[in-house]
């Protein structure tokens, strides 16, 4: 137990849970930046194979 209490009172271990709050607000940055991307994207190819489909049947 005296582990823990000595791991609550160190500054190392402040700054490790920072880091960690950190990386995991960029991973989050990230994942919404790619669902977007993706959105726009699948927009794009629902579009061009439309389009194409028009075109290969004379329409």
């Amino acid at each position: 137990m005296s582990k823990i209490s000595e791991l609550m009172r160190s500054t190392r271990a402040a700054t490790a849970i920072e880091y960690g709050l950190i990386l995991a607000l960029i991973f989050v940055a990230i994942i919404a930046a790619v669902s977007g991307v993706a959105a726009e994207t699948r927009g794009m190819w629902t579009f061009v194979s439309q389009t194409s489909d028009k075109a290969t049947k004379g329409q």
